[in-house]
């Protein structure tokens, strides 16, 4: 109820605000799709599903800035999740971001739930555009590494000589005695023209043992209407035989208003769980904001593997009792961005 009367309350005083403040905007996106989709695990079969998200995670946001002067703004984003199938907030209501903070010639720095130094390197470097059956979006999963920050100032350079860097601290806010379950992390980008490369490390005091630590490389290259992108992500946590490792590889061919998708991922843990996936999508641009899409996702895990594939806001995974089962999913939707 109180998501509810908060919702109504932005709704009710947004004319007021966008008045006295001009420069507000109101932005979202869209994305409702038909799925089929098959964990290939015992006692389950393949069901056809209407689901959100599939290439894009439906969203509401609000997000605007204030001229301070002498070149400093004030800034503010808060962005809240919407399943378009049955109507549902998110468990959060603006658990997407939810930040405030100044923006100047030293950069940006923000306070609240932002993305994480390594969310930045994976979306730049994931050919689904972390969306569509088979993205990088599995590596974020629970016990893996960290996509947003809860409780975090957050600090990203304006670029010098094509050159940004990235700097977090969440705290985590625990009294009791023990791990602080704070976490730090930086990350370094570099742009130049057609050319990304990008490297973050977070560590987490987690446990007592030892501090989790979480690696993210990537790099990407345009040239002409191709475009490739690869990354190397790491979730490495406290105790023995744990570590878990993905390796992405994929392009973007651009011609006219389509869009061909191409992905392969790697995945493996320590203990000797293994699973390659492939990935195709296709995008048809109605317009510059409208497009529609089909996606398709294939797993193969080992006798040990259980991994499975993530579009932006669904997942196709196996139970964790069956072992070497291969997900597979198929989907059509419609996208539309404002």
């Amino acid at each position: 109820m109180q998501y509810k009367a908060l919702a109504a309350a932005l709704i009710t005083t947004l004319p007021l605000f966008a008045h006295a403040q001009t420069n507000v905007t109101v932005y979202g996106i869209m994305d409702a799709a038909v799925a089929i989709e098959d964990t290939d695990a015992p006692g389950e079969k393949r069901r056809t599903v209407v689901s959100s998200g599939n290439q894009s995670s439906s969203r509401l946001g609000f997000r605007g800035t204030e001229d301070l002067g002498n070149g400093l703004k004030a800034i503010f984003n808060i962005e809240a999740g919407v399943a378009l199938d049955t109507g549902a907030a998110d468990s959060s209501l603006f658990g997407r971001r939810a930040v405030v903070g100044l923006q100047g010639n030293f950069g940006q720095l923000t306070v609240g739930r932002e993305y994480s130094p390594i969310a930045s390197i994976a979306a730049a470097t994931d050919a689904l555009g972390q969306g569509f059956y088979g993205s990088n979006l599995s590596a974020f999963t629970t016990n893996r590494l960290t996509r947003r920050l809860s409780n975090s100032v957050n600090f990203k350079s304006n670029p010098m000589s094509g050159f940004s860097v990235l700097a977090a601290y969440s705290a985590g806010e625990r009294s009791t005695e023990g791990p602080n379950g704070d976490l730090l992390g930086v990350a370094l980008e570099y742009a130049n023209g057609p050319f990304y490369v990008g490297a973050g490390y977070h560590q987490l005091e987690r446990v007592a043992a030892e501090d989790d630590k979480e690696v993210a490389f990537g790099a990407g290259y345009k040239f002409g209407a191709f475009d490739l992108k690869a990354n190397y992500l790491s979730a490495d946590q406290a105790g023995a035989n744990n570590k878990f490792e993905q390796i992405n590889l994929g392009g973007v061919y651009t011609m006219g208003s389509n869009k061909f998708f191409v992905n392969l991922q790697r995945n493996e843990i320590e203990n000797g769980a293994r699973g390659n996936a492939w990935s195709l999508a296709y995008s048809y641009a109605l317009s510059k904001r409208t497009n529609l899409y089909t996606a398709y996702g294939s797993m193969r895990n080992n006798e040990r593997g259980v991994f499975g594939l993530n579009s932006s806001s669904n997942n196709v995974t196996p139970v964790a009792t069956a072992l070497g089962a291969d997900p597979t999913a198929f989907t059509v939707g419609v996208r539309h961005a404002f």
